[in-house]
């Protein structure tokens, strides 16, 4: 895919994402345009009332519009938020290895949707958002496997406890949907929302 949109945008307005997550970098350094990465402080909550999906939308907002209020007019930030809903119900990033494992378990044998959304913010005001499901089917796991990967480490900074990119491959059977989704940062969305933005601009 080429992202001409976001490329498009790119040479209007100086592309900052408002993420630490390295995994979001290294797919926004894939795209080939130039950015900045700033971190929020934003804390999050992984307990809300009503739609998760809405929640995750809701939180990328908050998370743009954090790092917006302390960049400049000709600043676009990237907001992104990811979640992982089995059986509607949000699961959000282990607490602790004993956690890391219950929700390991719960996952193993079932689908579950990771969702992620995005929110794209000048000057504190939100230009374009959206999210982007992904349908993700896991192997049935035993209680033995699962405990030597939580040993890992890899589960701990994760939304559902697993990086499908890294060593958590091994759990899923299969996807239906966008990879770079799961990892954390839908390209084709992404590219979709830049076009929205560059039609405002224009």
């Amino acid at each position: 895919m080429t992202y001409n949109n976001l490329k498009k945008l790119s040479q209007k307005k100086e592309i900052i994402l408002g993420s630490a997550s390295p995994r979001r970098f290294k797919l926004l350094e894939e795209t080939g345009i130039d950015f900045r990465q700033i971190i929020s402080d934003l804390r999050e909550s992984d307990n809300p009332a009503g739609d998760p999906f809405e929640h995750a939308l809701s939180l990328a907002k908050m998370k743009a519009l954090a790092v917006s209020s302390e960049s400049g007019a000709d600043k676009l930030v990237i907001g992104a938020d990811t979640i992982v809903v089995l059986d509607n119900v949000l699961i959000g990033k282990p607490e602790d290895e004993n956690e890391a494992r219950q929700i390991l378990s719960r996952l193993s044998g079932n689908k579950h949707v990771v969702c992620t959304a995005l929110a794209l913010v000048s000057s504190t005001q939100l230009l374009a958002s959206g999210y982007e499901l992904t349908d993700v089917y896991f192997n049935l796991v035993s209680e033995d496997t699962i405990a030597d990967y939580v040993s890992s480490g890899e589960p701990m900074d994760k939304a559902g406890a697993y990086g499908i990119q890294g060593k958590g491959g091994f759990l899923v059977d299969r996807i239906e949907g966008e990879l770079d989704n799961v990892i954390g940062l839908p390209r084709s969305l992404l590219d979709k929302l830049a076009g929205e933005v560059c039609l405002k601009m224009e």
